[in-house]
């Protein structure tokens, strides 16, 4: 007998050899028939996986983040089966489930593929699930997986099992298809119900532009038809939604290919919203006690070679500068944090100065492959909302609460509400990936683990995700289409401080090193306009609209009045445009609602005589005539409810 612990507490003794899915059926027949993956001893097994040892189990439903991955991987074997029946000849490579659905990166060679090709794939896709093949696991030696794709003229597969140790390879079949994985399967084909092809795009092999080029296939499936109903409306809606649509036609920002991919222009409208968002932050540090430095674009090579970022990123980084001096190499910035290193080392410090905080809003640069760029959620220059805090170690648990408190107050103001703590670890099982001593990661996961705790969050713990330097909180936000973005970000470093050397003087006269704290409570001035964005759908709060107010007359003879209006309006500090267009007033307001000004002023004949306006509001139309002194009040309430002050 062994003895099986569930998530609730209860211990279970089941036969050895006995399966998830026998766990399940002793919960209940109505549970068991919605599991469809599991979780043994932190290890994604097959619901049909023989259980030999005493261990913890967790049982998966659609519902579940793991269950909705162990289908999305399933229909990506569903998908590749198809593809190998109507493509002959065609070599799969990679088909993992993602955030939102799977892809299959798959060389067709001479065929082509289009979206007209969709319909019928999903078609075959469907046949296929409707004849409800288990997915089996089997174990293979490395020979006879190399003899196996050799067969198949598949140099992908080939390549990529060179790579496996043998005794660790395995294959999963279904119906007359297998294919080499890891597992993490649904039981079988027929609890895919519904599927949708999404887009079809272009994908180096293994992400290096000199490997062929493949195509990379996006879908979609889902156990209920009504499912993929809801999933396709809510793509429509994000659709209108989408960063880069509004970005144009609100005239925030643009690209150039002159200029190059993934590097962002903006437009004044979008440079006066960004610079709002500054202010706004900025105003918050300086309660907070942070101080404002600034460091260049470029450092030397050495730089990062003595911070790390170089061994880590080195590939991901622009290529090294060439000076008119032999032997000199700069790099483009990919990170801020060893310049306020440097800024920290600049001067001498004793306890009684820490703990020092040092912000800046600093542009970095990352060489993102241009497949993976996407509007301002994927570039390769942006700006991040930088701070970095040197503290004693009994600084660190205060000092990274008021961090969250920052954090969640940026959140709060920009009606973030829809978001997820996770505290990022390092991988317990590839260790080498991240620099410093067990004993300091150690340390800072637990201060994280404990702030965190203290300040109440509602927190996933992922392993793997940490920052190569130390562990992480960041914040996920999801957009409108249920995608999480990481936005906030703070972690703690003890091996920053140990490679630079930094040191302070303690109460006891000997020095010691400092604990650094990196902060950034929008993640990416890009990435967080774009999530803003989607989000509001351009209907951003009162206090960050470029345009708070538009004046509108009903002809060119109340424009006198409409200038003595904006007058009025500017000197309360109300941003406001007047509209002296020839045009009717109804298409004067139809321009207003498509631009999404939050409040038109309507002037004519009366409120030329009366002093006063006739305001509308975006979206809900008339609310009455006033004062603009009146209205001027209304505004500045509005944001004042909006936007309180933060409070240390």
């Amino acid at each position: 007998m062994i003895k099986i612990s569930l998530p609730d507490g209860t211990v279970k003794e089941f036969e050895s050899n006995s399966n998830p899915m026998d766990v399940a059926k002793s919960i209940s027949e109505g549970f068991a028939r919605n599991v469809i993956s599991a979780k043994f001893n932190d290890t994604i097994v097959e619901t049909t996986t023989p259980l030999t040892t005493d261990g913890s189990l967790v049982l998966y439903t659609w519902n579940d983040k793991e269950g909705k991955k162990a289908f999305w991987h399933s229909s990506s074997h569903v998908m590749a089966q198809a593809i190998e029946d109507l493509y002959p000849g065609s070599k799969l490579t990679i088909g993992p489930a993602i955030e939102n659905g799977f892809y299959y990166d798959i060389d067709f060679g001479d065929q082509k593929i289009s979206e007209n090709d969709f319909k019928k794939i999903e078609d075959k896709m469907l046949e296929i699930a409707r004849g409800k093949h288990d997915f089996s696991m089997r174990a293979a030696s490395k020979a006879d997986a190399l003899e196996f794709y050799k067969s198949q003229n598949n140099p992908f597969k080939v390549e990529l099992i060179e790579n496996l140790e043998d005794g660790t390879i395995t294959f999963c079949d279904h119906d007359t298809f297998t294919d080499l994985c890891r597992g993490g399967h649904i039981p079988n084909t027929g609890i895919i119900k519904a599927v949708k092809l999404t887009s079809a795009a272009g994908a180096y092999w293994r992400g290096d532009e000199k490997n062929p080029q493949l195509t990379r296939l996006y879908g979609i499936s889902f156990p209920k038809q009504k499912d993929l109903k809801e999933y396709l409306e809510l793509l429509e809606e994000a659709k209108k939604r989408d960063h880069r649509k509004l970005g144009k036609e609100l005239e925030l920002f643009t690209f150039s290919s002159k200029v190059g991919q993934g590097l962002p222009l903006w437009l004044p409208k979008g440079a006066a919203l960004r610079e709002r968002l500054e202010n706004f932050l900025k105003k918050a540090q300086k309660t907070a006690g942070y101080e404002m430095v600034i460091t260049p674009h470029i450092g030397q090579k050495e730089l990062y070679v003595t911070s790390g970022h170089y061994e880590k990123y080195g590939a991901d980084s622009f290529q090294a500068i060439k000076t008119p001096h032999e032997g000199e190499e700069f790099l483009l910035k990919p990170m801020n944090c060893p310049h306020h290193c440097e800024i920290y080392n600049a001067s001498p410090w004793s306890y009684r100065d820490l703990p020092k905080r040092f912000a800046e809003f600093g542009t970095v640069y990352r060489y993102e492959q241009s497949g993976e760029l996407h509007g301002l959620t994927r570039v390769r220059g942006f700006t991040q909302d930088d701070a970095h805090i040197f503290c004693t170690p009994d600084q660190l648990d205060s000092e990274f609460k008021k961090v969250i408190d920052l954090t969640l107050y940026v959140f709060e103001s920009l009606g973030f509400n829809d978001f997820t703590a996770q505290v990022s670890l390092r991988d317990p099982n590839n260790k080498e990936k991240y620099i410093g001593s067990n004993e300091v990661w150690d340390k800072a996961e637990r201060a994280i683990i404990s702030a965190a705790d203290e300040k109440g969050l509602d927190y996933v713990v992922e392993a793997g995700e940490a920052a190569f330097y130390g562990p992480k909180l960041d914040f996920m936000v999801k957009d409108a289409l249920g995608r999480s973005w990481q936005l906030g970000t703070i972690q703690v470093d003890y091996n920053l401080p140990e490679r630079f050397d930094l040191t302070y003087k303690g109460s006891d006269n000997e020095m010691h090193r400092p604990v650094m704290i990196h902060r950034a409570p929008f993640g990416s001035m890009e990435r967080f306009i774009a999530v803003l964005l989607e989000n509001t759908g351009g209907n951003f709060p009162l206090w960050l609209m470029p345009e708070q107010a538009i004046i509108l007359s009903l002809s060119e003879k109340y424009e006198k009045y409409s200038q003595k209006v904006l007058t009025l309006l500017e000197n309360n500090e109300i941003r406001a445009v007047a509209n002296h267009r020839n045009d009717t007033i109804g298409k004067k307001i139809r321009d207003a609602e498509m631009s999404k000004i939050p409040y038109m002023l309507i002037v004519g004949e009366q409120e030329a005589e009366d002093g006063t306006v006739s305001v509308r509001k975006h979206g809900e139309g008339d609310i009455g005539v006033m004062t603009v002194e009146a209205f001027s009040e209304l505004i500045n309430n509005e944001i004042k409810m909006t936007l309180k002050a933060f409070k240390v």
